[in-house]
């Protein structure tokens, strides 16, 4: 493909990927995955190329964009090499006009962009929410130690217990250690909100939010496989994924649970006041993961937020009451803004004010509200708010 003929194929991968977030349809990756699918004539070096374009556009804008074109001018701005591409040669995009519509740039739409000052998370630390995520990875301590584990790349060790940082791109999931279960993907906040539970073999510990059990493996490997650790989730699809994901690691789960919306504790009734402790990996509008997922920040709406918030209010209910007397609540989001984190456990404590508030120390992040936030800009992470809650005795 011609360079001019890349920059038209993204445009068009542009319109989609808008149009999708508009409609909350699929999101960027896998839009690209399907066109990459069916345009065989696109070889290596143009998939790079158009996915390194698409995602540069996306950056560049604020709100949605008008069209995909709109977006590849304003990521054009400043830059007369691409724009010099919009040249009407064959398959590449027509001159530029005169009057032609650009655009906004901006970290996110107008409303959004205020929430987040409003949480304290503007000028280089909202910039920084639009970086490129590098790989992190945590070493399985079920199967392996990162200080004797030999890989292809060595990795940069991670201020948590196992983990490893690799350049962005790096075929991680291609190495034998991957397909052996001796490492596996997770950002380092996210290891770090694993490491807040404190599990412990012996305990008996819930996941109330596991989706495909990312943290669920990080919690079996703090427990070596000694103890209760139960799997709990509404979806099913993604529930699903846990059990093979289980057996690679060498991963021992006493039972997944899929829970019906609105009737959890009927089906978790059997460890009500039971739990050493409870993660809750809360359901968010994920404003700390727009490094992996930049268009995200297009679909969310006012009334988004404000779901989220009652679903977490929830879902902190039910945790409090698996909890047992003595026992900890780990409240964990991947949103910046407060209205899902520091107010979440303000509003909890104000409801529940005999519990006690019980910090995490860990190795990054800076005091919020009652909790920890960890950023991209301060530490390297997606962002996260993390609390744990001790229930009285």
């Amino acid at each position: 493909m011609t360079p001019s003929a890349r920059v038209q194929s993204a445009i068009e991968l542009l319109d989609a990927i808008i149009h999708a977030a508009r409609g909350k349809g699929a999101p960027a990756d896998r839009i690209l995955a399907e066109w990459f699918r069916g345009n065989r004539f696109a070889g290596s070096k143009d998939r790079r190329a158009i996915r390194d374009l698409v995602f540069a556009a996306i950056r560049a804008c604020g709100p949605v964009p008008p069209s995909g074109r709109a977006a590849m001018l304003r990521r054009a701005e400043g830059d007369p090499a691409l724009r010099a591409l919009f040249d009407a040669s064959r398959y590449g995009p027509a001159p530029i006009g005169d009057d032609e519509p650009v655009a906004e740039g901006g970290i996110a739409p107008v409303w959004l962009a205020a929430a987040l000052g409003e949480s304290g998370i503007s000028g280089e630390e909202a910039r920084a929410l639009l970086g490129r995520a590098p790989l992190d990875a945590r070493v399985n301590t079920l199967k392996a130690d990162s200080g004797s584990l030999s890989l292809p790349e060595p990795g940069e060790p991670l201020p948590t217990r196992q983990g490893l940082r690799f350049k962005a791109g790096t075929a991680l999931e291609q190495w034998p250690a991957y397909r052996d279960g001796l490492i596996e993907v997770q950002d380092a906040g996210s290891q770090l909100a694993c490491e807040a539970v404190a599990a412990r073999p012996g305990e008996t510990v819930i996941d109330l939010c596991a989706g495909a059990g990312g943290k669920t493996l990080a919690l079996a490997a703090a427990m070596d496989n000694a103890g209760t650790l139960i799997a709990a989730d509404t979806d099913r699809t993604r529930l699903s994924r846990l059990a093979p994901r289980a057996e690679r690691a060498g991963a021992f789960v006493s039972e997944t649970i899929l829970l019906d919306p609105g009737r959890e504790l009927e089906a978790l009734e059997a460890w009500r006041g039971r739990a050493d402790a409870v993660l809750v990996d809360a359901p968010c509008s994920g404003t700390g993961t727009w490094r992996r997922n930049p268009e995200a920040r297009w679909r969310l709406i006012p009334a988004d937020l404000d779901r989220y918030a009652g679903t977490q209010e929830r879902l902190l209910e039910i945790a409090g009451e698996l909890v047992r007397r003595g026992g900890r609540l780990i409240y964990v989001v991947c949103s910046l803004l407060d209205a899902e984190g520091a107010d979440r456990i303000a509003s909890f404590l104000a409801a529940h004010p005999d519990w006690r508030v019980d910090p995490p120390a860990l190795a990054l992040g800076r005091p919020h509200g009652t909790g920890i936030r960890l950023t991209p800009f301060h530490d390297g992470t997606d962002g996260f708010f993390i609390a744990r809650l001790e229930k009285p005795c």
